[in-house]
């Protein structure tokens, strides 16, 4: 596979909860690295037991976006899930919304590193949607719906 193959496919087995399809996608020495919390993750078996024990089940990413990338421009999963990802060579990332079990969605951008074929690093940010102050309106243009564009993808 390409390394474009290697980060559709692995970003398509997330939004599916196809573990296993991850850790195949996985160096031998993967890890996560969550910045905003300050966790690491080293290695499949315990990002595997983080999702199957997440407190109301895993989070849903959302199933639109869109796929920017150096070897193809759009890639949907089977499901119908889609990814704006923009990188090439080893380096990638992707940018989606991730609704967790109390209902919230957030936003989130994942820097994928691949290594040998594989993914060998994540780093992960998320940020809460938030209405655009108001003194700064004149000078902007709103996305229609609630804070942060009512769950729909920017442009």
């Amino acid at each position: 596979m390409t390394n474009a193959e290697v980060v559709r496919r692995y970003l398509a087995a997330q939004v599916d909860h196809d573990y296993d399809t991850q850790g195949a996608l996985r160096h031998a020495d993967w890890v996560a690295v969550w910045p905003q919390s300050g966790e690491i993750v080293r290695g499949d078996a315990n990002m595997r037991a983080i999702l199957e024990h997440y407190p109301g089940g895993a989070p849903e990413l959302a199933p639109e976006g869109k796929l920017v990338g150096s070897e193809d421009r759009w890639a949907v999963s089977p499901l119908g899930g889609a990814y704006q990802v923009a990188g090439e060579g080893e380096n990638w990332s992707g940018v989606w919304e991730i609704t967790y079990p109390d209902g919230k969605t957030w936003r989130a951008i994942i820097l994928v590193e691949l290594r040998d074929g594989k993914v060998y690093r994540e780093t992960e940010y998320w940020a809460e949607p938030f209405a655009a102050p108001a003194w700064r309106a004149q000078w902007i243009e709103q996305v229609d719906g609630s804070a942060g564009g009512g769950g729909r993808t920017l442009p």
